[in-house]
């Protein structure tokens, strides 16, 4: 089912939105077949770029993380991931009744998720240490994602595609804010050494 969605939302997203929208989902059946999977892609992936292949920042030189560094990098990138989806989840949900959808907090995680599944595959560059590359599979990610937002929101709040493009702009200002966020976090703890601390060269 997990593969068949992805597929239907690189291929046809109208009518795979539609079958996502019929089908009975919780919020555990969906982390547990669909974002604990996909939110692993980029931490594993990150993981194995930052200690096997390395990273080149701004010089020539390729930087690795110690095993234990990226590894707790890792896991912090995943928890953010699947809280990210839940709070992502829950603002559609409280926002839903502003644009009179009628939904449910399972269907808003359910849709939270499977509209982040191209920023999840982008992970995959992680792999190889180009920044360039990366940026470009981010940029792709994101754009996908959007247009993913967009074409879905009036099929699975079953409201009109006039409303929808106006409740899927609020969504995505939330999503951004929400990232910016994350990085200012992350750039403050750095700043105060919570962070990676050992590189190997």
């Amino acid at each position: 089912m997990l593969l068949n969605h992805i597929w239907g939302l690189f291929t046809t997203p109208q009518q795979e939105w539609q079958l996502i929208r019929n089908e009975s989902n919780s919020v555990s059946k969906i982390y547990l077949t669909h974002v604990l999977l996909l939110a692993a892609i980029p931490a594993i992936c990150g993981y194995i770029g930052f200690t096997q292949v390395g990273w080149s920042v701004g010089t020539d030189k390729l930087v690795k993380l110690t095993e234990a560094n990226a590894a707790g990098m890792a896991l912090l990138g995943y928890m953010a991931m699947l809280a990210g989806i839940f709070v992502m989840g829950c603002f559609i949900q409280w926002m839903a009744k502003t644009y009179h959808a009628n939904t449910t907090l399972s269907q808003t995680i359910v849709f939270a998720a499977y509209t982040a599944t191209p920023l999840f595959l982008t992970g995959l560059g992680a792999l190889l240490p180009n920044v360039w590359l990366n940026l470009f599979l981010v940029i792709a990610g994101a754009s996908y994602a959007t247009y993913l937002l967009y074409t879905g929101i009036p099929v699975m709040m079953k409201i009109p595609k006039e409303v929808g493009f106006l409740f899927a702009s609020s969504v995505l200002c939330v999503g951004l804010v929400v990232l910016v966020s994350m990085m200012t976090i992350t750039v403050l703890f750095w700043g105060i050494g919570i962070g990676p601390s050992q590189v190997v060269f």
